[in-house]
């Protein structure tokens, strides 16, 4: 067997973290105090006898109906193509937005170092990286990272590059005017 809820506990006894073991459901119910999440509620979740664990941050956002639900769900994927192992799920049939971290261990033993990665990376990347922006869509319609994104590569963009874009988007706009005439 690859792992074992009493091993995930020992893990989170090093860390002197409260917890609570649910051993019918194959969990562990944990959490943090956290800047973006309140509260911020952790399930770390063993299936397939010990080989598979989810680091699960469920109901980070409820969203069932908004004008930017189409905005946010674009962040979601950027956010999702940007950072490594975070995945965001959300669920049409009441507007749960959760978190998660996937560890296929198969039949390789989890070492405390891959578990404290994994759980530090989603309470990192959830709290400070995708809540910040998803916050932000949900207020204004725009994402941030976007922005700051676009801000990057002008900066690093050399100025001949930049004028030949220019030149390009005031060629496409004069084709567009053309094109509605």
């Amino acid at each position: 067997m690859a792992t074992t809820l009493q091993q995930l506990a020992q893990f989170l006894d090093h860390r002197q973290w409260r917890y609570r073991v649910d051993p019918a459901e194959s969990r562990i119910l944990t959490g943090v105090k956290a800047e973006y999440v309140d509260p911020f509620v952790i399930v770390l979740r063993l299936s397939e006898q010990g080989e598979f664990l989810q680091f699960q941050a469920p109901q980070i956002l409820m969203v069932p109906d908004s004008v930017y639900k189409g905005p946010l769900l674009q962040t979601m994927a950027h956010i999702q193509y940007q950072v490594k192992m975070l995945r965001l799920e959300y669920d049409p049939t009441d507007g749960e937005i959760r978190a998660s971290i996937e560890l296929p261990l198969e039949d390789a033993p989890l070492t405390e170092r891959q578990f404290n990665r994994c759980l530090e990376g989603l309470v990192h990347l959830v709290d400070q990286e995708a809540m910040p922006r998803l916050k932000a869509v949900l207020a204004t319609g725009e994402d941030p990272g976007r922005k700051a994104l676009a801000q990057r590569l002008m900066a690093d963009m050399p100025t001949e590059l930049m004028g030949l874009l220019e030149e390009m988007v005031d060629l496409h706009q004069r084709q567009r005017l053309a094109d509605e005439r």
